[in-house]
């Protein structure tokens, strides 16, 4: 700087300055001025809004894609946890029902079991099945009932359709039935609709008896039901044994054999009835289990009749 200038004198690049604020501040006035009069900066900006619009939807793309990513595995862990929850409320709902059905099964069985025994005014005690065995070469029942309950041997067991078989053990706690499909098993019958007695014996299988030595003249048809005869005083007279399935000729063609469907369900059932009879308990063997002939079973019948008239002599 010159020793004579003043420290005040302005310099040219301050004036400079000073001009191009000056033309600033004109400006801005003049644009403000122009903008509310006319509106047409706001337009503008409008303009540049729309412009820049695209730029913007860019810029957000990234953070929408990781929101919608974040959203949608949040809604396919709350629909996954849902179809979860729902399988197993379904499953639980399966199993109720399931077990409703058989529920409804039971008790439809037990009302055919004490309708029978009203029907039939018949002094009976119910006994719940504790096991089974249905195998070809034994066929039994393992009540939840003994002597404690007033089981005793040789007591009649019956279901709601007919005859299932008879006591032939007891424990304290528990009894042993002989079901009439046994093959060590043989019941006398009769056939109502003519009188035709008979002998069902069991082999082996839970839905099928045997009619053996049956006379060719006999007078029985398919469709036949028969029910015990109460020979021997093992089984009381009455009770349905089963219905002729078929007829055919034995082997040696002298005799018919026929084929039962049993009456009782012997599959089936959780629960059976005991017949309570006012008598001594029979004693049952099993190596005497098979009926007697036919011709040794009529006589016997015969025998038995209290009301049978006794044969006429020849007139003196």
């Amino acid at each position: 700087m010159p020793a004579y200038a003043s420290p005040n004198a302005s310099r040219p690049g301050d004036v400079a300055g000073t001009l191009r604020l000056l033309a600033y501040l004109a400006l801005a006035v003049t644009l403000i001025v122009l903008d509310h009069r006319g509106g047409w900066l706001s337009q503008a900006r409008a303009t540049m809004q729309v412009a820049v619009q695209p730029l913007w939807q860019l810029a957000g793309l990234p953070s929408r894609m990781g929101r919608s990513m974040r959203d949608d595995a949040a809604t396919r862990g709350l629909l996954a946890e849902d179809n979860r929850r729902l399988r197993n409320e379904l499953l639980v709902m399966g199993a109720r029902q399931a077990r409703l059905q058989v529920e409804s099964e039971e008790n439809t069985r037990l009302r055919g079991l004490l309708g029978a025994a009203e029907r039939g005014g018949l002094d009976v005690q119910l006994a719940p099945i504790l096991d089974i065995d249905l195998e070809p070469t034994r066929q039994r029942l393992l009540l939840d009932a003994g002597s404690r309950q007033g089981v005793r041997q040789g007591q009649s067991v019956i279901d709601a359709g007919g005859l299932l078989g008879q006591i032939i053990a007891v424990t304290p706690g528990t009894a042993t039935v002989l079901l009439l499909t046994d093959l060590d098993h043989a019941v006398p019958v009769v056939v109502p609709r003519n009188g035709v007695r008979l002998v069902a014996y069991g082999v082996g299988r839970s839905d099928r008896l045997e009619l053996r030595n049956i006379p060719v003249s006999a007078d029985l048809e398919e469709g036949d039901v028969v029910v015990t005869s109460g020979l021997g005083g093992r089984f009381p007279p009455g009770f349905p044994v089963g219905t002729v399935t078929s007829l055919r000729p034995d082997d040696s063609h002298a005799f018919i054999l026929g084929e039962l469907m049993p009456a009782a369900q012997l599959d089936r059932g959780r629960d059976v009835l005991l017949l309570q009879e006012n008598r001594a308990p029979i004693t049952f063997d099993v190596e005497q289990a098979q009926a007697p002939p036919l011709d040794d079973a009529v006589q016997l019948e015969d025998a038995a009749a209290p009301d049978a008239t006794p044969a006429q002599g020849p007139a003196p």
